[in-house]
């Protein structure tokens, strides 16, 4: 699933967006609304994780403005507004769910797993064919050829990423912030390295490559 974070505590948004990225979910952050309703222009969400207390226009606020404009995205509150009163103006605002701070990581977790089956049940795209290439959004899995290949959650993030970016070139920066959460360059290959493996497993044993270095600019994923 791709999931945006809509939280202006930093501390707890890096704790949220790496459990989640964790579990091979692709998540971009964003501190107010303001920002999130730009990422949601140019990129579409299966689940919007929202704050209700928030710098600017509240998370609330946010929810109603965004399903008047027609997103159909799931929407989680996740807020220290716990009160039956609150919960209520949550799921009449629009939201999916509601969920208290301070909460368990566990139970977020299975709060986004239910929503992403009830997605997907509602006839959201379960899966992805580019070219010989099949990724089973669903299961998370990804065959070639008819073969199966085995990725790790960050390969798969990888992987997800670039496919949701295909045709356009994709930069180690670009990288670095969404699929490995950093704002800033750790002084490692660590883009390298995983772009090594996930080519060795995706484009190595097969005939056309997919995946295809932009020399001095980054990545981009290609398909006939």
């Amino acid at each position: 699933m791709k999931i945006l974070l809509l939280e202006d505590d930093k501390q707890a948004s890096r704790y949220v967006a790496r459990g989640l990225g964790e579990e091979g979910h692709v998540v971009d952050v964003a501190g107010n609304a303001a920002v999130a309703a730009d990422m949601i222009h140019v990129s579409t969400y299966d689940i919007l994780i929202v704050d209700r207390m928030l710098p600017g226009l509240d998370g609330l606020s946010f929810v109603k403005q965004l399903r008047r404009e027609g997103c159909k995205a799931r929407v989680i509150f996740l807020t220290a507004l716990g009160g039956l009163d609150d919960r209520v103006e949550g799921l009449e605002a629009g939201g999916d769910d509601y969920l208290q701070k301070p909460f368990a990581f566990s139970e977020l977790r299975a709060r986004v797993a239910a929503l992403s089956r009830r997605t997907l049940d509602d006839g959201a795209q379960t899966a992805t064919q580019l070219d010989d290439l099949v990724i089973n959004h669903l299961e998370r899995t990804v065959t070639r050829s008819g073969q199966s290949i085995d990725l790790v959650a960050k390969e798969y993030q990888l992987l997800d990423y670039l496919v949701r970016n295909r045709g356009r070139i994709v930069t180690r920066t670009m990288l670095l912030e969404q699929v490995w959460e950093l704002d800033f360059d750790p002084g490692t290959n660590v883009v390298e390295s995983h772009m090594s493996r996930l080519r060795a497993k995706i484009d190595k044993p097969f005939a056309r490559v997919l995946i295809k270095t932009i020399r001095g600019a980054g990545y981009r994923f290609d398909v006939a």
